[in-house]
């Protein structure tokens, strides 16, 4: 009779593992699917993404060459006021005069002490570094709260743009501050903080004017969440901290700042135009032009102002009750109302990317579009951005995929304001409100 076989070590080493059995069920096809497609998860990949992007700016500071355009201005003009000048007027650098708020001045002084008066520019990339990797982070909690947008597109946001990295650590421009400060805000908005909101956007304000592109759809919000008396506090806040931020230069030479900080009629340079090279530089700097953007951007908000108000009020509903995900009908209206002022923009610069590029990803999955159709126009637009010096066929690109964009948001906008659900559920939440009450 043969001795028994021994059991294999295979077999033996299969029991110890035994005890990972229901850890491999979890992991199949379906729920690698959900990591990769479903907004539901998409705050592990927001997680990983900002680890990533710590050593992703690094890498950029260290291994690309940076480009100076307005650090040195900056410093000077801030040098001005350092010296004693207060007259916005006489503040220069050598790209130009002052053309910002107080809040620039102040945010940059602190800059330029730190950085050694502006000589040490690695440090000030570093600053920039945490600027991008904070800015992405509330920006990944916007679309995280609001379940819309796929982990995969958090990964195409923050690692596929050359451009938005150069801005930031590269440039050191100021609209990276800006658009921070403006997240911010839109997280306290949606945490229901909106004295304290209010605060971090008439900051974001201070540092660059185009965060009043907002301003429109932020009116109504305050308006529908807040009634009239809370919005009047709400607007008190930002003009009053307009008012402190500026004291010293409104004390001394008050109408040269407001000219010189809120200067609607400024003309930009033809040759740094991103959107609008197809025009002749003689239309391109013409009055009537611009007046035609301004009447075309007004019209295209009151068409939009009556969805958004359906919106914030249905929001406001929702809200009360702790219905889930409702921060879309709060968020979708802002960043709607910052596309459609970027779209009638005079002219954009490169840096200008900043004001609605995290936005994009949102706005574009909102449409009712084919998710090819929409990785098509990220594309374009990147393309378009990533064009330099840009071209008659890039800043026509840029318009026709702005235009299709909007085209999607509207349709899918009033066809939500249309649906029953829609208007079912401000009607269930009255009817819990009365019952409450």
């Amino acid at each position: 009779m043969p001795p028994p076989r021994k059991k294999s070590g295979k077999s033996s080493s299969k029991g110890s593992l035994a005890f990972l059995d229901p850890l491999l069920k979890e992991l199949n096809v379906a729920s690698l699917k959900k990591l990769v497609f479903s907004p539901s998860h998409a705050w592990l990949a927001a997680i990983a993404l900002l680890v990533l992007e710590l050593f992703v700016n690094i890498f950029v500071i260290h291994r690309v060459n940076y480009t100076e355009i307005d650090w040195v201005a900056y410093m000077q003009e801030v040098e001005g006021v350092i010296n004693g000048t207060m007259d916005y007027s006489k503040l220069r650098g050598d790209t130009g005069p002052l053309v910002y708020p107080a809040g620039f001045v102040w945010f940059y002084m602190v800059l330029y002490y730190i950085t050694s008066h502006g000589s040490n520019v690695m440090l000030a990339q570093y600053i920039f570094a945490i600027i991008y990797i904070v800015n992405l982070g509330l920006v990944f909690r916007l679309l995280v709260r609001t379940r819309k947008v796929p982990p995969y597109m958090l990964v195409m946001m923050s690692v596929t743009s050359y451009r938005i990295h150069s801005i930031y650590v590269l440039r050191l421009f100021n609209d990276p501050v800006a658009v921070l400060l403006l997240y911010a805000a839109i997280n306290l908005f949606m945490d229901d903080r909106w004295s304290l909101g209010s605060v971090f956007f008439s900051l974001a304000v201070s540092i660059k004017m185009n965060i009043l592109l907002y301003a429109p759809a932020l009116l109504l919000a305050y308006l529908a969440v807040l009634g009239l008396p809370g919005t009047l506090v709400q607007l008190s806040i930002c003009a009053g901290l307009q008012l402190v931020l500026a004291a010293p230069f409104l004390a001394n030479f008050p109408l040269e700042y407001i000219i010189g900080a809120f200067n609607l009629g400024r003309v930009f340079l033809y040759e740094w135009t991103v959107n609008f090279r197809f025009l002749p530089e003689d239309i391109f700097v013409s009055r009537w032009f611009h007046l035609a953007l301004l009447v075309g951007h007004i019209i295209t908000l009151c068409y939009c102002g009556r969805y958004w108000w359906q919106y914030f009020s249905v929001y406001k509903k929702l809200a009360t009750v702790g219905v889930p995900h409702c921060e879309q009908l709060l968020v979708l209206p802002l960043f709607m109302c910052n596309f459609i002022g970027v779209m009638f923009a005079r002219s954009l610069h490169y840096q200008f990317y900043v004001w609605y590029y995290h936005t994009l990803h949102y706005l574009v999955w909102t449409t009712g579009y084919p998710v090819k159709h929409r990785l098509l126009l990220l594309g374009v637009i990147e393309m378009c951005w990533n064009t330099f010096p840009s071209t008659m066929a890039s800043s026509g690109a840029l318009h026709v995929s702005h235009f299709v964009i909007l085209v999607g948001l509207l349709a899918q906008v009033s066809k939500s304001c249309d649906m029953t659900i829609f208007t079912s559920n401000v009607k269930d939440v009255k009817t819990k409100e009365e019952k409450t009450e």
